[in-house]
Protein backbone atom coordinates (compact mmCIF):
# COMPACT_ATOMS: atom_id res chain seq x y z
CA UNK A 1 0.00 0.00 0.00
CA UNK A 2 1.27 3.40 -1.17
CA UNK A 3 0.42 6.48 1.45
CA UNK A 4 -1.65 8.69 -0.14
CA UNK A 5 -0.33 11.66 -1.53
CA UNK A 6 -1.29 15.27 -0.37
CA UNK A 7 -2.67 15.82 -3.81
CA UNK A 8 -6.03 14.14 -4.28
CA UNK A 9 -6.08 14.53 -7.76
CA UNK A 10 -5.94 11.52 -10.06
CA UNK A 11 -6.31 10.71 -13.20
CA UNK A 12 -8.27 7.03 -12.67
CA UNK A 13 -10.17 5.71 -9.57
CA UNK A 14 -11.24 2.12 -9.80
CA UNK A 15 -13.59 0.94 -7.29
CA UNK A 16 -13.43 -2.66 -6.78
CA UNK A 17 -10.64 -4.56 -6.26
CA UNK A 18 -11.23 -7.91 -7.29
CA UNK A 19 -9.37 -9.35 -10.73
CA UNK A 20 -11.44 -7.02 -12.82
CA UNK A 21 -10.42 -3.75 -10.60
CA UNK A 22 -6.84 -5.44 -9.88
CA UNK A 23 -6.63 -5.52 -14.20
CA UNK A 24 -7.65 -2.33 -14.75
CA UNK A 25 -5.13 -0.77 -12.40
CA UNK A 26 -2.32 -2.64 -14.08
CA UNK A 27 -3.23 -1.50 -17.37
CA UNK A 28 -4.22 2.22 -16.24
CA UNK A 29 -0.83 2.53 -14.39
CA UNK A 30 1.26 0.84 -17.49
CA UNK A 31 -0.02 3.33 -20.00
CA UNK A 32 1.09 6.14 -17.32
CA UNK A 33 -2.20 7.47 -15.79
CA UNK A 34 -2.62 8.59 -12.29
CA UNK A 35 -4.26 5.40 -10.69
CA UNK A 36 -6.06 4.76 -7.35
CA UNK A 37 -7.73 1.71 -6.37
CA UNK A 38 -10.26 1.55 -3.53
CA UNK A 39 -11.33 -1.75 -1.96
CA UNK A 40 -14.17 -2.07 0.52
CA UNK A 41 -12.54 -4.82 2.18
CA UNK A 42 -9.84 -7.04 0.88
CA UNK A 43 -8.32 -7.79 -2.31
CA UNK A 44 -10.36 -10.73 -4.14
CA UNK A 45 -12.50 -10.62 -0.91
CA UNK A 46 -15.87 -12.00 -3.13
CA UNK A 47 -15.98 -14.06 -6.40
CA UNK A 48 -12.39 -13.47 -7.40
CA UNK A 49 -10.67 -15.59 -4.58
CA UNK A 50 -13.71 -18.11 -4.98
CA UNK A 51 -13.47 -19.88 -8.88
CA UNK A 52 -13.13 -23.56 -9.42
CA UNK A 53 -9.35 -22.49 -9.93
CA UNK A 54 -9.47 -22.91 -13.46
CA UNK A 55 -7.57 -20.47 -16.49
CA UNK A 56 -9.73 -21.83 -19.46
CA UNK A 57 -11.76 -21.12 -22.62
CA UNK A 58 -14.76 -22.68 -21.42
CA UNK A 59 -15.44 -25.81 -22.94
CA UNK A 60 -19.23 -24.94 -21.97
CA UNK A 61 -19.24 -21.61 -24.09
CA UNK A 62 -17.81 -24.10 -27.02
CA UNK A 63 -21.11 -26.39 -26.72
CA UNK A 64 -23.07 -22.74 -26.76
CA UNK A 65 -21.23 -22.04 -30.24
CA UNK A 66 -19.49 -18.78 -28.36
CA UNK A 67 -17.29 -19.58 -30.22
CA UNK A 68 -15.31 -15.51 -29.76
CA UNK A 69 -15.48 -15.27 -26.56
CA UNK A 70 -13.54 -19.27 -26.36
CA UNK A 71 -10.86 -17.99 -28.62
CA UNK A 72 -10.46 -14.71 -26.98
CA UNK A 73 -10.01 -16.43 -23.08
CA UNK A 74 -7.84 -19.38 -24.79
CA UNK A 75 -5.60 -16.71 -25.77
CA UNK A 76 -5.31 -14.83 -22.76
CA UNK A 77 -5.12 -18.23 -20.93
CA UNK A 78 -1.86 -18.73 -22.87
CA UNK A 79 -1.01 -15.14 -21.98
CA UNK A 80 -1.81 -15.61 -18.14
CA UNK A 81 0.78 -18.96 -18.36
CA UNK A 82 3.74 -17.37 -19.41
CA UNK A 83 3.00 -13.70 -17.53
CA UNK A 84 2.20 -15.60 -14.37
CA UNK A 85 4.30 -18.84 -14.83
CA UNK A 86 4.73 -19.36 -10.53
CA UNK A 87 0.89 -19.88 -9.76
CA UNK A 88 -0.62 -20.91 -13.85
CA UNK A 89 0.14 -24.84 -14.89
CA UNK A 90 -1.18 -26.92 -17.66
CA UNK A 91 -3.02 -29.21 -16.22
CA UNK A 92 -4.91 -32.15 -17.97
CA UNK A 93 -8.09 -32.91 -17.51
CA UNK A 94 -10.37 -36.42 -18.49
CA UNK A 95 -13.67 -36.69 -20.04
CA UNK A 96 -15.03 -40.56 -18.69
CA UNK A 97 -17.45 -41.67 -21.23
CA UNK A 98 -19.68 -44.63 -20.83
CA UNK A 99 -21.37 -44.56 -24.11
CA UNK A 100 -19.26 -45.09 -27.24
CA UNK A 101 -21.51 -41.79 -28.66
CA UNK A 102 -20.03 -39.56 -26.44
CA UNK A 103 -16.39 -40.31 -26.98
CA UNK A 104 -17.00 -39.44 -30.72
CA UNK A 105 -18.81 -35.98 -30.06
CA UNK A 106 -16.51 -35.03 -27.23
CA UNK A 107 -13.07 -35.71 -29.44
CA UNK A 108 -14.34 -33.68 -32.21
CA UNK A 109 -15.79 -30.84 -30.04
CA UNK A 110 -12.49 -30.69 -27.94
CA UNK A 111 -10.13 -30.61 -31.32
CA UNK A 112 -11.71 -27.15 -31.96
CA UNK A 113 -10.84 -26.20 -28.62
CA UNK A 114 -7.11 -26.97 -29.97
CA UNK A 115 -7.55 -25.66 -32.82
CA UNK A 116 -8.91 -22.32 -31.57
CA UNK A 117 -6.10 -22.08 -29.06
CA UNK A 118 -3.41 -22.14 -31.91
CA UNK A 119 0.18 -21.49 -30.71
CA UNK A 120 -0.94 -21.01 -27.46
CA UNK A 121 -2.10 -24.43 -27.38
CA UNK A 122 -1.65 -26.32 -23.62
CA UNK A 123 -1.28 -30.13 -25.83
CA UNK A 124 -3.44 -31.53 -27.97
CA UNK A 125 -6.26 -33.63 -26.45
CA UNK A 126 -6.81 -37.76 -27.26
CA UNK A 127 -8.72 -40.30 -26.88
CA UNK A 128 -7.52 -43.11 -24.54
CA UNK A 129 -9.13 -46.41 -23.74
CA UNK A 130 -10.97 -47.88 -20.80
CA UNK A 131 -7.78 -49.52 -19.08
CA UNK A 132 -5.68 -46.12 -19.41
CA UNK A 133 -8.92 -44.50 -18.14
CA UNK A 134 -9.21 -46.20 -14.95
CA UNK A 135 -5.11 -46.48 -14.25
CA UNK A 136 -4.99 -42.50 -14.89
CA UNK A 137 -8.58 -42.37 -12.62
CA UNK A 138 -8.09 -45.15 -10.44
CA UNK A 139 -11.28 -43.62 -7.80
CA UNK A 140 -13.31 -43.62 -11.27
CA UNK A 141 -16.19 -45.75 -11.56
CA UNK A 142 -15.06 -48.95 -14.63
CA UNK A 143 -18.76 -50.18 -15.11
CA UNK A 144 -19.70 -49.42 -18.27
CA UNK A 145 -17.26 -47.17 -18.96
CA UNK A 146 -16.00 -47.07 -22.75
CA UNK A 147 -12.60 -44.64 -22.07
CA UNK A 148 -12.41 -41.92 -21.81
CA UNK A 149 -11.17 -38.06 -24.15
CA UNK A 150 -8.23 -36.23 -22.14
CA UNK A 151 -7.56 -32.23 -22.60
CA UNK A 152 -5.62 -29.90 -21.17
CA UNK A 153 -6.66 -26.44 -19.97
CA UNK A 154 -5.20 -23.75 -16.75
CA UNK A 155 -5.11 -24.46 -12.98
CA UNK A 156 -4.17 -21.92 -10.56
CA UNK A 157 -4.31 -20.11 -7.42
CA UNK A 158 -7.16 -16.93 -7.86
CA UNK A 159 -6.62 -15.08 -4.61
CA UNK A 160 -3.17 -15.36 -4.88
CA UNK A 161 -2.76 -13.69 -8.24
CA UNK A 162 -5.13 -11.00 -7.33
CA UNK A 163 -2.26 -9.76 -4.63
CA UNK A 164 0.36 -10.52 -6.78
CA UNK A 165 -1.40 -8.75 -9.28
CA UNK A 166 -1.95 -5.66 -6.77
CA UNK A 167 1.92 -5.58 -5.91
CA UNK A 168 2.91 -5.16 -9.70
CA UNK A 169 0.25 -2.24 -10.24
CA UNK A 170 2.18 -0.95 -6.69
CA UNK A 171 5.49 -1.59 -8.02
CA UNK A 172 4.30 0.38 -11.67
CA UNK A 173 3.30 3.11 -9.33
CA UNK A 174 -0.67 2.79 -9.08
CA UNK A 175 -1.62 3.39 -5.14
CA UNK A 176 -4.14 0.67 -4.20
CA UNK A 177 -5.54 0.71 -0.71
CA UNK A 178 -7.82 -2.23 0.76
CA UNK A 179 -10.30 -1.88 3.33
CA UNK A 180 -11.44 1.46 2.23
CA UNK A 181 -15.19 2.14 1.32
CA UNK A 182 -16.38 4.17 -1.35
CA UNK A 183 -19.09 6.16 0.22
CA UNK A 184 -20.63 8.69 -2.32
CA UNK A 185 -19.27 9.75 -5.46
CA UNK A 186 -18.58 13.23 -6.40
CA UNK A 187 -20.17 14.78 -9.09
CA UNK A 188 -19.33 18.55 -10.84
CA UNK A 189 -22.14 21.67 -11.49
CA UNK A 190 -22.96 19.80 -14.91
CA UNK A 191 -23.51 16.48 -12.84
CA UNK A 192 -20.62 14.44 -14.15
CA UNK A 193 -18.84 12.51 -12.08
CA UNK A 194 -15.74 13.91 -10.67
CA UNK A 195 -14.42 11.50 -8.27
CA UNK A 196 -15.56 9.83 -5.11
CA UNK A 197 -15.61 9.87 -1.45
CA UNK A 198 -14.46 6.96 0.95
CA UNK A 199 -13.76 6.02 4.27
CA UNK A 200 -10.89 4.11 6.23
CA UNK A 201 -12.32 0.62 7.81
CA UNK A 202 -8.67 0.92 10.37
CA UNK A 203 -8.72 4.72 11.32
CA UNK A 204 -12.52 5.03 9.97
CA UNK A 205 -11.17 8.66 8.79
CA UNK A 206 -13.55 10.06 5.57
CA UNK A 207 -11.37 11.15 2.46
CA UNK A 208 -12.83 12.65 -0.88
CA UNK A 209 -10.46 11.89 -4.36
CA UNK A 210 -10.74 13.56 -7.38
CA UNK A 211 -10.73 12.02 -10.79
CA UNK A 212 -10.54 12.60 -14.64
CA UNK A 213 -12.86 9.48 -14.85
CA UNK A 214 -14.29 6.82 -12.18
CA UNK A 215 -14.61 2.87 -12.61
CA UNK A 216 -16.90 0.91 -10.99
CA UNK A 217 -15.78 -2.59 -11.25
CA UNK A 218 -17.62 -4.07 -8.24
CA UNK A 219 -18.79 -7.01 -9.34
CA UNK A 220 -22.12 -8.11 -7.18
CA UNK A 221 -21.91 -4.90 -5.88
CA UNK A 222 -22.28 -3.28 -9.53
CA UNK A 223 -25.57 -1.80 -8.70
CA UNK A 224 -25.15 -0.34 -5.10
CA UNK A 225 -22.57 2.38 -7.39
CA UNK A 226 -24.50 2.55 -10.28
CA UNK A 227 -27.50 3.59 -7.75
CA UNK A 228 -25.38 6.02 -5.77
CA UNK A 229 -25.37 7.33 -9.46
CA UNK A 230 -28.73 7.73 -10.34
CA UNK A 231 -30.97 7.23 -7.14
CA UNK A 232 -33.60 4.57 -7.99
CA UNK A 233 -31.65 3.19 -11.19
CA UNK A 234 -32.51 -0.37 -12.67
CA UNK A 235 -30.53 -3.36 -11.61
CA UNK A 236 -28.43 -4.64 -13.86
CA UNK A 237 -26.58 -7.68 -12.71
CA UNK A 238 -27.94 -10.60 -11.28
CA UNK A 239 -26.16 -12.75 -8.60
CA UNK A 240 -25.92 -16.51 -9.53
CA UNK A 241 -24.27 -18.90 -6.52
CA UNK A 242 -21.20 -21.11 -7.55
CA UNK A 243 -20.50 -24.01 -4.49
CA UNK A 244 -17.35 -25.84 -4.01
CA UNK A 245 -15.92 -28.75 -1.97
CA UNK A 246 -12.74 -29.10 -0.63
CA UNK A 247 -11.84 -32.99 -0.27
CA UNK A 248 -8.69 -35.00 0.94
CA UNK A 249 -6.61 -35.93 -2.32
CA UNK A 250 -7.57 -39.24 -1.52
CA UNK A 251 -10.61 -39.01 -3.51
CA UNK A 252 -8.57 -37.98 -6.86
CA UNK A 253 -4.71 -39.30 -6.07
CA UNK A 254 -3.11 -38.70 -9.99
CA UNK A 255 -2.18 -35.91 -11.35
CA UNK A 256 -5.33 -35.95 -13.92
CA UNK A 257 -8.41 -33.80 -13.07
CA UNK A 258 -11.70 -34.46 -14.07
CA UNK A 259 -14.41 -33.39 -16.32
CA UNK A 260 -17.95 -34.50 -15.96
CA UNK A 261 -19.72 -32.96 -18.94
CA UNK A 262 -23.24 -33.59 -18.04
CA UNK A 263 -24.97 -32.87 -14.80
CA UNK A 264 -28.55 -33.01 -13.97
CA UNK A 265 -29.26 -29.26 -14.37
CA UNK A 266 -26.94 -29.25 -17.48
CA UNK A 267 -23.65 -27.72 -16.33
CA UNK A 268 -20.42 -29.39 -16.08
CA UNK A 269 -18.45 -30.80 -12.84
CA UNK A 270 -15.23 -30.53 -12.38
CA UNK A 271 -12.91 -32.63 -9.79
CA UNK A 272 -9.42 -30.53 -9.86
CA UNK A 273 -6.24 -31.46 -7.58
CA UNK A 274 -5.48 -28.36 -5.65
CA UNK A 275 -2.66 -27.54 -3.31
CA UNK A 276 -2.57 -31.39 -2.77
CA UNK A 277 -6.58 -31.65 -2.06
CA UNK A 278 -9.25 -31.76 -4.58
CA UNK A 279 -11.85 -28.88 -5.62
CA UNK A 280 -15.27 -30.38 -6.50
CA UNK A 281 -17.76 -28.12 -8.32
CA UNK A 282 -19.70 -26.15 -9.20
CA UNK A 283 -23.36 -24.92 -8.72
CA UNK A 284 -25.90 -22.38 -10.78
CA UNK A 285 -27.90 -20.78 -8.28
CA UNK A 286 -29.41 -17.47 -8.84
CA UNK A 287 -30.18 -14.88 -5.88
CA UNK A 288 -32.08 -12.67 -5.49
CA UNK A 289 -29.41 -10.93 -3.07
CA UNK A 290 -25.68 -10.66 -2.37
CA UNK A 291 -22.98 -10.49 -0.05
CA UNK A 292 -19.75 -10.51 0.86
CA UNK A 293 -20.33 -13.99 2.69
CA UNK A 294 -22.66 -16.02 0.71
CA UNK A 295 -23.62 -19.25 2.38
CA UNK A 296 -24.15 -22.42 0.35
CA UNK A 297 -27.32 -23.86 0.15
CA UNK A 298 -28.36 -27.14 1.44
CA UNK A 299 -29.66 -28.52 -2.09
CA UNK A 300 -26.15 -26.96 -3.38
CA UNK A 301 -24.01 -29.14 -1.32
CA UNK A 302 -26.61 -32.34 -2.27
CA UNK A 303 -26.44 -32.39 -5.92
CA UNK A 304 -22.35 -31.75 -6.05
CA UNK A 305 -21.91 -34.81 -3.63
CA UNK A 306 -24.78 -36.91 -5.72
CA UNK A 307 -23.26 -35.76 -8.78
CA UNK A 308 -19.78 -36.88 -7.77
CA UNK A 309 -20.77 -39.94 -6.04
CA UNK A 310 -22.62 -41.28 -9.47
CA UNK A 311 -18.76 -41.05 -11.06
CA UNK A 312 -16.75 -42.20 -7.99
CA UNK A 313 -15.51 -45.72 -6.44
CA UNK A 314 -14.68 -44.12 -3.30
CA UNK A 315 -17.98 -42.32 -1.76
CA UNK A 316 -18.09 -39.14 -0.94
CA UNK A 317 -19.84 -38.06 2.40
CA UNK A 318 -20.44 -34.56 4.15
CA UNK A 319 -17.56 -36.10 6.90
CA UNK A 320 -15.46 -35.66 4.01
CA UNK A 321 -15.48 -32.41 3.60
CA UNK A 322 -12.26 -30.30 4.41
CA UNK A 323 -13.84 -27.19 3.27
CA UNK A 324 -16.49 -25.51 1.95
CA UNK A 325 -16.99 -21.85 -0.16
CA UNK A 326 -19.19 -20.39 -1.95
CA UNK A 327 -18.98 -17.39 -4.57
CA UNK A 328 -21.21 -15.00 -6.68
CA UNK A 329 -21.00 -14.41 -10.22
CA UNK A 330 -22.17 -10.90 -11.49
CA UNK A 331 -24.07 -12.36 -14.52
CA UNK A 332 -26.13 -9.58 -16.61
CA UNK A 333 -29.85 -9.61 -14.88
CA UNK A 334 -31.78 -11.20 -17.37
CA UNK A 335 -34.38 -9.53 -19.62
CA UNK A 336 -36.92 -11.99 -18.84
CA UNK A 337 -37.09 -14.84 -16.38
CA UNK A 338 -36.82 -17.51 -18.73
CA UNK A 339 -33.32 -16.63 -19.08
CA UNK A 340 -31.11 -20.01 -17.17
CA UNK A 341 -28.20 -18.65 -15.31
CA UNK A 342 -25.85 -21.34 -17.78
CA UNK A 343 -26.76 -19.37 -20.94
CA UNK A 344 -26.57 -15.90 -20.20
CA UNK A 345 -23.42 -14.46 -21.35
CA UNK A 346 -19.85 -14.62 -19.79
CA UNK A 347 -18.64 -12.36 -22.19
CA UNK A 348 -17.71 -8.67 -20.17
CA UNK A 349 -19.84 -5.28 -20.75
CA UNK A 350 -18.62 -1.97 -20.35
CA UNK A 351 -21.66 0.50 -19.73
CA UNK A 352 -21.01 4.41 -19.57
CA UNK A 353 -23.31 6.45 -17.79
CA UNK A 354 -24.95 10.16 -18.86
CA UNK A 355 -22.82 10.95 -15.59
CA UNK A 356 -19.66 9.69 -17.30
CA UNK A 357 -18.91 6.89 -14.60
CA UNK A 358 -17.82 3.96 -16.52
CA UNK A 359 -19.03 0.35 -15.35
CA UNK A 360 -17.23 -2.89 -16.51
CA UNK A 361 -19.75 -6.25 -15.61
CA UNK A 362 -19.43 -9.77 -16.52
CA UNK A 363 -16.28 -11.47 -17.97
CA UNK A 364 -14.35 -14.38 -16.32
CA UNK A 365 -11.09 -14.78 -14.30
CA UNK A 366 -9.20 -15.88 -17.44
CA UNK A 367 -10.21 -12.68 -19.23
CA UNK A 368 -9.35 -10.54 -16.96
CA UNK A 369 -6.21 -8.74 -19.05
CA UNK A 370 -8.49 -8.03 -21.88
CA UNK A 371 -11.38 -6.58 -19.65
CA UNK A 372 -8.96 -4.23 -18.38
CA UNK A 373 -7.63 -2.96 -21.81
CA UNK A 374 -11.12 -3.16 -23.56
CA UNK A 375 -12.29 -0.78 -21.16
CA UNK A 376 -9.53 1.96 -20.65
CA UNK A 377 -9.32 2.15 -24.66
CA UNK A 378 -13.09 2.85 -24.46
CA UNK A 379 -12.29 5.48 -21.89
CA UNK A 380 -8.98 6.74 -24.54
CA UNK A 381 -11.96 7.01 -27.37
CA UNK A 382 -14.55 8.77 -25.13
CA UNK A 383 -11.88 11.51 -25.08
CA UNK A 384 -11.45 11.11 -21.09
CA UNK A 385 -7.79 10.06 -21.36
CA UNK A 386 -4.64 10.94 -23.60
CA UNK A 387 -4.08 8.15 -26.27
CA UNK A 388 -1.70 5.38 -25.02
CA UNK A 389 -1.24 1.95 -25.88
CA UNK A 390 -2.03 -0.98 -24.01
CA UNK A 391 0.99 -2.29 -22.05
CA UNK A 392 0.30 -5.32 -20.53
CA UNK A 393 -0.10 -8.21 -23.07
CA UNK A 394 3.70 -9.08 -22.17
CA UNK A 395 4.03 -7.51 -18.70
CA UNK A 396 5.42 -10.26 -16.09
CA UNK A 397 3.37 -10.45 -12.95
CA UNK A 398 5.22 -10.29 -9.42
CA UNK A 399 7.07 -13.51 -8.46
CA UNK A 400 6.83 -15.15 -12.01
CA UNK A 401 9.88 -17.30 -12.12
CA UNK A 402 8.91 -19.60 -15.27
CA UNK A 403 7.77 -22.35 -12.68
CA UNK A 404 4.93 -23.98 -10.78
CA UNK A 405 6.25 -26.94 -9.60
CA UNK A 406 4.22 -27.78 -6.65
CA UNK A 407 6.74 -30.06 -4.50
CA UNK A 408 7.68 -27.11 -2.12
CA UNK A 409 4.53 -25.55 -1.30
CA UNK A 410 6.50 -22.38 -1.16
CA UNK A 411 6.38 -22.70 -4.84
CA UNK A 412 3.05 -20.38 -4.84
CA UNK A 413 5.56 -16.94 -3.91
CA UNK A 414 7.38 -17.47 -7.27
CA UNK A 415 10.90 -15.01 -6.84
CA UNK A 416 9.86 -14.39 -3.28
CA UNK A 417 10.40 -17.61 -1.90
CA UNK A 418 14.10 -17.17 -1.58
CA UNK A 419 12.78 -14.12 0.55
CA UNK A 420 10.94 -16.46 2.80
CA UNK A 421 13.32 -18.63 3.01
CA UNK A 422 15.85 -16.01 3.90
CA UNK A 423 13.30 -15.23 6.99
CA UNK A 424 13.19 -18.05 8.16
CA UNK A 425 17.53 -18.82 8.47
CA UNK A 426 17.11 -15.15 10.65
CA UNK A 427 14.53 -16.13 12.42
CA UNK A 428 14.11 -19.62 12.89
CA UNK A 429 11.08 -19.91 14.71
CA UNK A 430 9.29 -18.58 12.08
CA UNK A 431 10.13 -21.92 10.03
CA UNK A 432 7.80 -23.77 12.50
CA UNK A 433 4.22 -25.03 11.10
CA UNK A 434 0.93 -23.11 11.68
CA UNK A 435 -0.83 -26.07 12.13
CA UNK A 436 0.49 -30.18 12.95
CA UNK A 437 -1.89 -31.19 9.93
CA UNK A 438 -0.67 -28.65 7.24
CA UNK A 439 2.28 -27.44 5.16
CA UNK A 440 1.80 -23.57 5.91
CA UNK A 441 4.70 -21.92 8.29
CA UNK A 442 5.03 -18.94 10.40
CA UNK A 443 6.72 -17.04 7.97
CA UNK A 444 4.00 -17.03 5.37
CA UNK A 445 2.09 -14.92 7.57
CA UNK A 446 4.64 -12.24 8.35
CA UNK A 447 5.57 -12.19 4.79
CA UNK A 448 1.72 -11.88 4.43
CA UNK A 449 1.37 -9.05 6.67
CA UNK A 450 4.76 -7.08 5.83
CA UNK A 451 4.53 -7.55 2.06
CA UNK A 452 1.27 -8.19 0.61
CA UNK A 453 -0.83 -5.87 2.53
CA UNK A 454 -2.66 -8.16 4.54
CA UNK A 455 -4.51 -6.54 7.46
CA UNK A 456 -6.48 -9.08 9.30
CA UNK A 457 -6.27 -12.79 10.26
CA UNK A 458 -9.32 -13.55 7.78
CA UNK A 459 -6.74 -11.67 4.83
CA UNK A 460 -3.97 -14.05 5.73
CA UNK A 461 -6.00 -17.26 6.11
CA UNK A 462 -8.43 -16.63 3.72
CA UNK A 463 -6.67 -15.38 0.59
CA UNK A 464 -2.85 -14.90 1.06
CA UNK A 465 -2.29 -18.14 3.07
CA UNK A 466 -5.00 -20.52 1.66
CA UNK A 467 -5.80 -22.57 4.97
CA UNK A 468 -9.40 -21.61 5.23
CA UNK A 469 -10.19 -22.76 1.73
CA UNK A 470 -8.58 -25.98 2.45
CA UNK A 471 -9.38 -26.93 5.57
CA UNK A 472 -11.67 -25.05 7.58
CA UNK A 473 -11.41 -26.95 10.99
CA UNK A 474 -7.48 -26.33 10.78
CA UNK A 475 -7.93 -22.63 10.17
CA UNK A 476 -10.03 -21.87 13.38
CA UNK A 477 -6.85 -23.46 15.40
CA UNK A 478 -4.43 -21.49 13.56
CA UNK A 479 -6.32 -18.19 14.11
CA UNK A 480 -4.89 -17.40 17.60
CA UNK A 481 -0.95 -18.01 16.33
CA UNK A 482 -2.03 -15.85 13.45
CA UNK A 483 -3.46 -12.84 15.16
CA UNK A 484 -0.24 -12.77 17.47
CA UNK A 485 1.85 -12.30 14.62
CA UNK A 486 -0.37 -9.73 13.11
CA UNK A 487 -0.96 -8.01 16.40
CA UNK A 488 2.99 -7.63 16.78
CA UNK A 489 3.95 -6.74 13.30
CA UNK A 490 0.81 -3.80 13.47
CA UNK A 491 1.16 -2.47 16.77
CA UNK A 492 -2.42 -4.24 18.12
CA UNK A 493 -3.68 -4.90 21.58
CA UNK A 494 -5.30 -8.00 23.11
CA UNK A 495 -8.86 -6.39 22.15
CA UNK A 496 -8.00 -6.47 19.00
CA UNK A 497 -6.12 -10.12 19.28
CA UNK A 498 -9.13 -11.62 20.87
CA UNK A 499 -12.11 -9.39 18.65
CA UNK A 500 -9.69 -10.56 15.29
CA UNK A 501 -10.05 -14.53 16.32
CA UNK A 502 -13.96 -14.42 17.61
CA UNK A 503 -14.53 -12.75 14.18
CA UNK A 504 -12.73 -15.81 12.10
CA UNK A 505 -13.61 -18.08 14.07
CA UNK A 506 -17.28 -17.31 13.27
CA UNK A 507 -16.66 -16.89 9.26
CA UNK A 508 -15.20 -20.15 9.31
CA UNK A 509 -17.80 -21.77 11.25
CA UNK A 510 -19.60 -21.09 7.79
CA UNK A 511 -16.68 -23.24 5.63
CA UNK A 512 -17.39 -26.23 7.67
CA UNK A 513 -20.31 -28.80 6.75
Amino acid sequence: MKPLENNPDWDVIIVGGGATGLGMALDSVTRGYKTLLLEQSDFAKGTSSRSTKLVHGGVRYLAQGNIDLVQEALYERGLMLKNASHLVRNQSFIIPNYKWWDSLVYTVGLKVYDILAGKLSFGKSTRISKKNTSLRLSTIKTEHLKGGVVYHDGQFDDARLAVNIAQTAIEQGATLLNHFKVSCLQKDANGKVNGVTAVDNETHKTHTFNAKVVINATGVFTDEILQMDTAGAKNTVRPSQGIHLVLDRSFLPGDDAVMIPKTADGRVLFLVPWHHRVVVGTTDTLLDSHSLEPKPLDKEVDFILETANAYLNKQVTRADVLSIFAGLRPLAAPKDASEKTKEISRSHKIIVSASGLITITGGKWTTYRKMAQDTINKIIFLGKLPHRECQTKHLAIHGADGSADDTDHLYIYGTDQKAIEQLIQESPELGAKLHPRLEFLKAEVFWAVKNEMALTVEDVLARRVRILFLDARAAKECAPIVADILAAYLGKNEDWKQSQIKEFTHLANQYIL
